[in-house]
Parts: structure tokens; C-alpha cells; sequence
């Protein structure tokens, strides 16, 4: 692959950079900036800011009124925006509705696309992906799917419990996951305000950076029209994968730009702190750490490109995707550690913005898929190449 950056694209990552440092980053200790992530009053204003700035949704098509950027073209842009916790927000590539609009472009028909998405991509709405269960329902494993879904005339009528459902609070429509009576799962797409769907509560948590929290939604006999599946009845995990794989990669990308301003505010610091008669950067034991933040950042970046060139190539990318989100995860959490280490006292307090990345980060070894059920299932697709490649 070319690593070479076209003039156009990097004139858009300078863009991302000067709207990020000038524009969203004086808002991210706004009041309206609460436990469960930024209000809608300020999600609007930073929506406005991003529109005004011409850089509103560049990851959705170009019909649906974004940017049409390739995937490598996000991990430029979506790195920049991450610099700030709220810059996705203001760009509308944040978590879920980045892999929401994802998935809708590839399947939903143009009747459901005018109806959810074109608002959504504009910025007027939030959406929420609702699979993830209480025990003994799905999480790592989505084959224990329990919320159920049956035919009754024209309609679904779907039942169940979601937990950890990032942005419940506030979506105007959800994409729920739901089993079907021969076993198979189905993706069904639903206004949050019908009737039946109650948001039970949201959910305290470390992180503090997605729109709407994380809420626990109960589904009582919630009618669905046979027009409102998402795709076909029966092919719900495949479409999970086809949301899935490049949502992995995009976290990766966003939390690439966290990392590095965890890196760049520890250099600051380390360059200006005495210790013992000179600056803290000049103690080898501060100078490793961040000559190994410098390296866990170019890993994390050369996987992250490596992946969503090969996304651009239209190849199968299950696998690497898998491996990108343990290896950036895992390698931008040393960044965060390394960070706070280098802070001392400045690093477990808000004096600084590196706690508050360091809080809002530890999920992600969890979220998409817990690192470990990544490793088990790169671990058996390994084993079986071996096995056909064997003489």
C-alpha cells in the first residue's frame, strides 16, 4: 500500500486539526457535559459549528449528504477529530451512529433511508444499536441472543431486555436485534417513542464521552411493520459483521487521537517539570515512556491504515479487523497509562485532560467485542489455515 497522503486529503486533515483546536475544544468542560456525555443542546451546537465548517458526517455518502470519504480517508480525519472527546460528537462519526449510518447505506432500502438516515446524517437525529443483553443473553456471544421476535399478521411484535445500549437516551430510532422463532436473528428498525419501549434506566460508567449514555431498554410486545426490517428476515448477524468490522477499525482510529493528545500534553509537562536538577524528559525513566508512546502510536496508526486500505480494496477484513482493535486498544491504553505516570499527581486529577481520557478509554478493551473473545477467535482461524496450508 502507498502511505502517501494526496494534497487534497491532507488539506482536509489540517482542516479537521484547526476546527478540533479552535472550535470544540473550548466547549469540552461546557456544564452541559454531563455522567452519561454531552446534552442535546450541546450536541446541536456542536453539530452547528461542524456544518458551519463544512466537515458535518464526511464519513457518509455523498448522496446522503456527506463526504464520501474511503476508509483511509477516516482514519486521517476521524484521528484528528478524536483529539478532543467531543469532536466526534461534532462531526457526527461518533459511536453508535457512525456504524448505524454504516450499516444503513449498505442495506436499508431508500423508503427507510429517507425516513431515519438523510436526518441522521444531517445532524438532526441519534440513533442506538440495541443487541447487547443482560444474562443469560447475548454480549461476547450473540448466538444467546434472547429478545424475540414473531410474525402477527403485518407486523413483529418483538419482547426482550438490552443493556449497555450507548446512546438510548435521546435516539429517535434504534436498529434492534431480535431472534426469530426458527433460531435465525433479524435486524428490525424502530422509532424509540412507539409504543412498548421503555428506557428503564441509564447506566453510571467511567466513560463519560458518548451522547446519551448507556441504557437498559425493555421491549414489551413492541409492533414492528414487516416493512420496517432492516434487509432480509434471518440474516441479522451477517449484517452485524457488515456494521461491525469497520466500526472496530473506526474506534481504533478515534481513540488514536485521545492517545495522542494524552502524549502531547505529557511532553509539555515532562518538557517543563523539574525533577533533581532538570527537566522530567531528560530522566531516562520518563524519556522511555514516551519514546514507547511515540512507537505504541505509529503501531496503532500503520494497523489502523494497513486495515482500511485493504477495506478500500473491498477485501473481507473480519480478521484484521479483529487484530487492529486488540492491538490499538491495548497499545493506546499503554499511551493513557504511560501519560498518567508522567503527570504524577497532575495525571489522576482534572487538572488535566489526560484523567479524563484515561476514564473514558478503558472500555474500549471491552466494547465491539472483549479483547480476549477477539484472540480466541483469531487463535482458531489461525489454527485452521495451518491446517488446509499443512502438507
Amino acid at each position: 500500500m502507498d502511505f502517501q497522503l494526496s494534497k487534497e486529503l491532507l488539506e482536509l486533515r489540517e482542516r479537521v486539526r484547526n476546527f478540533i483546536c479552535e472550535e470544540v475544544i473550548e466547549l469540552e468542560n461546557d456544564p452541559r457535559a454531563g455522567a452519561h456525555g454531552p446534552s442535546e443542546d450541546l450536541r446541536q451546537e456542536l453539530v452547528a459549528r461542524a456544518r458551519a465548517a463544512g466537515l458535518l458526517t464526511p464519513h457518509a455518502s455523498v448522496e446522503m449528504g456527506g463526504m464520501g470519504l474511503s476508509h483511509v480517508a477516516k482514519a486521517v480525519v476521524f484521528e484528528e477529530a478524536g483529539y478532543s472527546w467531543l469532536g466526534p460528537t461534532a462531526l457526527n462519526i461518533h459511536a453508535p451512529d457512525e456504524g448505524n449510518i454504516h450499516l444503513m447505506e449498505e442495506v436499508a432500502t431508500p423508503a427507510q433511508k429517507e425516513r431515519w438516515l438523510r436526518a441522521q446524517v444531517a445532524g438532526k437525529t441519534r440513533s442506538c444499536f440495541a443487541m447487547t443483553e443482560p444474562s443469560p443473553g447475548a454480549g461476547a456471544d450473540p448466538s444467546m441472543l434472547q429478545t424475540s421476535a414473531r410474525r402477527d399478521g403485518d407486523d413483529y411484535v418483538i419482547s426482550g431486555t438490552k443493556w449497555f445500549i450507548t446512546g438510548a437516551d435521546g435516539a429517535s430510532y434504534a436498529i434492534v436485534m431480535a431472534r426469530m422463532e426458527d433460531g435465525s436473528a433479524t435486524m428490525f428498525l424502530t422509532d424509540m417513542d412507539r409504543p412498548g419501549i421503555t428506557l428503564e434506566r441509564n447506566m453510571d460508567s467511567m466513560d463519560r464521552c458518548f451522547t446519551g449514555g448507556h441504557g437498559v431498554l425493555r421491549f414489551d410486545d413492541v409492533r414492528v411493520p414487516a416493512g420496517d426490517v432492516l434487509g432480509e428476515v434471518g440474516k441479522g448477524f451477517r449484517y452485524a459483521q457488515i456494521r461491525l468490522a469497520p466500526a472496530r477499525l473506526t474506534h481504533c482510529m478515534r481513540w488514536l487521537g485521545q492517545a495522542r493528545r494524552a502524549q502531547d500534553v505529557a511532553l509539555a509537562y515532562a518538557a517543563q517539570r523539574q525533577a533533581f536538577g532538570k527537566p522530567l524528559a531528560e530522566h531516562e525513566g520518563v524519556g522511555f515512556m514516551l519514546a514507547d508512546n511515540d512507537m505504541d502510536l505509529q503501531t496503532s496508526r500503520l494497523h489502523i491504515w494497513h486495515t482500511a486500505w485493504m477495506l478500500d480494496q473491498g477485501e473481507k477484513c473480519n480478521f484484521e479487523s479483529s487484530r487492529a482493535k486488540v492491538v490499538c486498544s491495548e497499545a493506546q491504553w499503554r499511551v493513557i497509562d504511560r501519560c498518567v505516570q508522567i503527570l504524577g499527581g497532575q495525571g489522576v486529577t482534572g487538572e488535566a485532560a489526560v484523567m479524563r481520557i484515561f476514564m473514558d478509554m478503558r472500555a474500549f478493551r471491552i466494547y465491539d467485542g472483549p479483547n480476549e473473545t477477539h484472540r480466541w477467535s483469531m487463535a482458531r482461524k489461525l489454527v485452521a489455515a495451518h491446517g488446509k496450508a499443512a502438507p
